[in-house]
């Protein structure tokens, strides 16, 4: 059953579902104090007593209104108030007629009433209508007046002749004066509250009539436009008049409502009966009951037909958005299902989800698209992008989200791909879209990509729930092995493009990436399409923009956009380079891999780094010739590139890793492994080569200046343990030649540390060679500068003694 409303009034109950930010019609509800109001109620008893009416009784009015929280009208009171409206000589400012009618509101919710002082203020209500001049009335008065009437007609102390007369007034009303009733939240509200009495009213004479007025009301010729608000308020007016037909199975009321949702009257607005359907449903779901199913049926019937008829409409014109008439009617269908609850499945309604979300509740396009046309008129986007945040469409994103899955988890084949084609297509568009306007935005309109990032950041969040939920329905047994590589590969791409709108961790995410990533690791096919998915280099090093925009300097490494895109791609080619033909790596990976090992983020050029080393551990079958050779030919561009961003650029744990894959993985004595171990002591010898030899303390602790070339030195040490031994005897001689010529501060600095590094290996085979080199190396750094031309040559031949020993 529905929840009752909190207060004693409806219209606030309605009011506090869309949450109200403003009072348009200038009432500001204040507590007054109790010497004010009983100050004001004889204020008032003046006026009868004088037969006079003037500015102290209007402001007595007010005082009495704004405290309608804890004002308590009684009997007495509400006869002083209707003594007031029947005097023929007192003359009315017309602003007093609403304070009355809501005075009297407050007296019939909160009261018990008399009958006949119920009786004599419904006399004089019809009395007030008919006598004045409609045209001096202002909406205000209209609605306060519907209001009035329908809570009147919802007492069990008006008699039922008095109950007769308000139903009908309250239906004039409504026909006659629509156009204004409707201009302002707060008017609706009161306007349908009054509607809701009416309707719960015991005597049902005008129920399908007020119901086919609400259902036609917004749809009339000069009627103000439908807002998202009023039509939610709608919604939960018949949730709540539905739910008390329920539970007292008022069967009369009930089949009148299905007989409404089965006839297509064409004065129907889609608007209105999309949210009476949507009320219908929500109180059905609450009620707990499952003997209402014809009910049930009317109401998602009548639902699915108007979103097969808005799906026709936008596909004949390639909706993307810009369609006002259309763009309400989305939000409208996505909210009524997202507050419906329970709802059967229908193609219908899975599209317009899926179009409501992509256009209505994430209308990323629309806001991308009059930055494109407007770039140095954005402040008006910021605007809109800052009202859509707060607006009750986007704050509903989650609940529509929710309704969306579960409408696909019971879908089709065919509806099931319609959707993910538009949802993956939507994610490589945002992924152009927002890569443009942050180039075009950067700078000077930052403000603006904040605001469009929290947008786009739900919108990754509904990407991976729904990702999620394609993998749990569409990854299984039944589906074709290729449908389900495709799906799995389409997920993947779709990702990388969202990939720079992920903020935070999530356990969905890791999931979908978890359950689509096997498939794709063990197929090479789908390693292959995956992998030549990515952007080129030429698109990635160059913004090849819509030819409309202004041309502006633009540099790949300041593209964060693209850059978590292709952060993205690297972590999952990793997973799967065995699978990866050589030659594809070679054509699409490495030129990519190579280029952002450059980039200024330390943390992005790593990932290069390890993508290189994934690749250099990969394909353990030492017959596979080309993978070997294409490992060898990448080795020098590697230790090029990163020796010469070295130390500035290059990160060092990098290119460790990079150069340990290289010693670990490539055959034993391979000419790249001699290359690399030259390169990394050319360049320690270049680095200390740049420092002063006469700061004793600088060589002596290795800090500041040398702290790069003693990384270097470090990494080369650590390689006389795993390189293989054709290639330990060159590294012991470079690296010989590399110390003695440093000064004393740092050969002693080096050799005490070579000396620890010895002494706690357990390499069996190694050591005694190693033990006899430092002692040599020892000897020489020893005998001073003088010594070491003609000692080195001897060391050579001692060296290469070693060699043949091992």
């Amino acid at each position: 059953m529905a929840k009752q409303p909190q207060s004693f009034f409806l219209e606030e109950w309605l009011r506090s579902i869309v949450v109200i930010n403003s009072n348009k019609d200038g009432s500001v509800r204040t507590s007054s104090s109790a010497q004010a109001i009983i100050q004001a109620w004889a204020d008032l008893r003046d006026s009868v007593q004088n037969q006079s009416f003037h500015a102290q009784q209007l402001q007595a009015l007010k005082t009495l209104v704004n405290s309608q929280t804890s004002l308590h009208v009684a009997d007495p009171q509400a006869k002083l108030l209707l003594s007031i409206l029947s005097l023929q000589s007192l003359s009315l400012p017309q602003e007093s007629y609403p304070l009355f009618l809501r005075l009297l509101y407050i007296w019939v919710r909160k009261s018990r009433q008399i009958s006949l002082v119920v009786d004599s203020a419904v006399d004089i209500l019809l009395r007030i209508f008919s006598q004045q001049s409609q045209s001096d009335k202002n909406s205000l008065f209209f609605s306060e007046g519907i209001l009035l009437l329908g809570a009147l007609s919802f007492q069990t102390s008006a008699s039922e002749k008095s109950k007769r007369l308000c139903l009908e007034l309250l239906c004039n009303l409504l026909e006659e004066e629509h156009r204004y009733l409707f201009l302002s939240d707060e008017l609706a509200s009161s306007t349908l509250a009054g509607a809701g009495y009416a309707l719960s009213s015991s005597v049902s004479i005008c129920f399908r009539r007020i119901l086919d007025i609400l259902c036609t009301i917004w749809g009339r010729k000069g009627a103000p436009a439908a807002s998202i608000s009023q039509g939610l308020m709608l919604l939960h007016l018949i949730e709540w008049v539905l739910s008390n037909s329920l539970n007292l199975r008022s069967l009369d009321k009930i089949d009148l409502v299905r007989e409404l949702l089965e006839n297509d009257e064409p004065t129907q607005s889609s608007f209105a009966i999309v949210m009476v359907a949507a009320g219908v449903l929500r109180a059905i779901n609450r009620s707990g009951s499952s003997g209402f199913m014809p009910l049930r049926n009317s109401a998602e019937g009548r639902t699915e037909t108007v979103a097969r008829d808005l799906v026709v409409r936008t596909k004949g014109l390639d909706y993307n958005g810009n369609h006002h008439r259309f763009n309400l009617l989305l939000q409208c269908i996505a909210l009524a299902l997202a507050r419906s609850g329970s709802v059967s499945y229908r193609a219908p309604l899975l599209v317009s989800l899926a179009l409501a979300l992509l256009t209505e509740v994430f209308p990323l396009q629309r806001i991308y698209n009059k930055i494109f046309k407007f770039p140095e008129d954005w402040s008006v986007v910021l605007e809109e992008v800052k009202d859509h945040l707060s607006s009750l469409i986007f704050k509903e994103a989650g609940a529509v989200t929710g309704v969306f899955c579960n409408q696909y988890a019971s879908a089709d084949e065919d509806s099931r791909s319609t959707v993910e084609s538009l949802i993956w297509g939507y994610c490589q568009d945002v992924y152009m879209w927002h890569r443009q306007a942050t180039v075009m935005l950067v700078g000077r309109g930052d403000q603006l990509i904040r605001e469009i990032e929290k947008l786009a950041e739900s919108t990754f969040l509904m990407v991976v729930v729904f990702a999620l939920g394609v993998t749990k329905h569409r990854l299984d047994t039944r589906i074709n092995r290729d449908t389900q590589l495709q799906i799995s590969l389409r997920i993947l791409i779709s990702f990388s493009c969202m990939e720079y709108f992920r903020r935070m961790r999530l356990p969905e995410y890791m999931d979908t990436i978890r359950a689509v990533i096997v498939s794709v690791q063990e197929n090479e096919s789908a390693c292959v399409t995956f992998v030549e998915s990515i952007p080129s280099y030429d698109d990635l090093i160059n913004n090849h923009g819509s030819s409309n925009l202004p041309k502006m300097e633009y540099r790949w490494s300041m593209d964060e956009v693209q850059t978590a895109r292709i952060i993205f791609y690297m972590r999952v080619i990793r997973t799967c380079v065995d699978r990866l033909p050589p030659s594809v790596f070679k054509k699409v990976v490495a030129s990519t891999m190579f280029l952002y090992m450059g980039h200024p983020n330390g943390k992005v050029a790593r990932y290069s780094h390890s993508m290189f080393v994934a690749f250099i551990s990969s394909g353990k079958d030492p017959s596979q010739d080309e993978r070997v050779l294409l490992k060898e030919q990448l080795v020098f561009y590697y230790m090029q590139r990163s020796l010469e961003g070295y130390p500035g650029i290059t990160p060092f744990e990098g290119m460790a890793s990079g150069v340990a894959a290289i010693v670990r993985h490539l055959p034993a004595g391979s000419p790249p492994i001699f290359y690399c171990i030259h390169c990394l002591v050319q360049k320690a010898t270049s680095l200390c080569s740049k420092v002063s030899s006469d700061d004793g303390d600088l060589w002596k602790n290795w800090e500041g200046e040398l702290e790069p070339p003693k990384k270097v030195l470090d990494l080369l040490f650590r390689l006389l343990a795993p390189v293989d031994i054709q290639v330990l005897p060159s590294l012991m001689k470079l690296l010989a030649q590399l110390i003695v010529e440093l000064p004393v501060n740092g050969q002693n600095m080096l050799l005490n540390q070579l000396y620890q590094q010895i002494a706690d290996s357990d390499d069996v085979i190694r050591k005694p060679a190693l033990v006899s080199w430092l002692q040599s190396l020892s000897y020489i750094c020893s005998q001073g500068t003088q010594k070491k031309g003609s000692e080195l040559s001897g060391e050579t031949v001692y060296l290469n003694r070693t060699k043949a020993r091992l």
